[in-house]
């Protein structure tokens, strides 16, 4: 099937191999649909209607090599009207990776909803929470929305709960150059596992509570968000990688 992505040209769909290397980022619009459904299957979503991230090829290759070393299968798009019923029920995970502005229309959200409500799960990364600002049942559902940022830098994280698999892994500060998003209409319902330490860079507008990494359950779905993954070398760095590893394994409740 050939898949749009979003400025309503068709690209040719093209199979990913989980083996490239790490400099190896040349990703299609659309992995191939899942042919074992023996694994888990998990969604990645990269739609842009705003300013589009030079990482996210490069995290599209990252989540389908995480897939192949830790059996769950990746199909990948841009395209909104894959947002069905009939099609997401196929996925037990739908990943958010740094989309902009709106992505969807009213009956994909609407299918989103009910996918959520349905016991399915979601994971944003870094600019998922720079999306759907006009739709406040997203905005609950990924934990909060974007305000600003600084310049990047390297930021202290404090790692304050352990016993998240996103997190179980590192040290209780963990030391990380990207770009630190500050938050506003943050969800006072978030289970929140990773804060910045706004003294230790420039340009902070949170304060002593600056979430990064949160989960909750909402609306009878699960829900990760991590806010680190600006930058392609993030991709390269292990704990960042493990991290993401983490959040996939609580979204598919292993």
């Amino acid at each position: 099937m050939a898949i749009g992505c979003g400025s309503g040209k068709i690209q040719e769909e093209v199979t990913l191999n989980p083996t490239l290397h790490d400099t190896e980022v040349n990703v299609p619009a659309r992995i191939s649909p899942p042919s074992n459904f023996s694994q888990d299957q998990v969604l990645v979503f990269s739609k842009t209607n705003g300013f589009r991230h030079k990482s996210i090829e490069k995290g599209v290759a990252t989540f389908v090599k995480l897939g192949a070393a830790h059996n769950f299968e990746i199909t990948h798009t841009e395209d909104s009207l894959q947002f069905n019923s009939d099609n997401l029920k196929k996925f037990k995970l739908v990943v958010f990776l740094s989309t902009t502005m709106d992505v969807l229309g009213d009956d994909q959200q609407a299918a989103f909803e009910n996918y959520i409500q349905n016991g399915g799960s979601f994971m944003g990364v870094h600019a998922a929470a720079d999306t759907e600002y006009e739709w406040p049942w997203y905005g609950k559902l990924v934990g909060a929305y974007f305000l600003s940022h600084p310049k990047q830098q390297t930021a202290t994280i404090d790692v304050v709960d352990h016993n998240h698999p996103a997190t179980k892994h590192l040290a209780d500060i963990w030391t990380h150059f990207d770009e630190w998003y500050n938050y506003k209409n943050i969800n006072p319902n978030l289970n929140v596992i990773m804060k910045l330490d706004e003294s230790s860079y420039e340009g902070g507008k949170n304060g002593d509570n600056h979430p990064i990494a949160w989960y909750h359950e909402y609306d009878g779905g699960r829900a990760f968000y991590t806010g680190l993954g600006h930058t392609e070398a993030s991709y390269d760095d292990l704990n960042f990688r493990q991290h993401l590893v983490g959040g996939i394994e609580y979204c598919l409740g292993r």
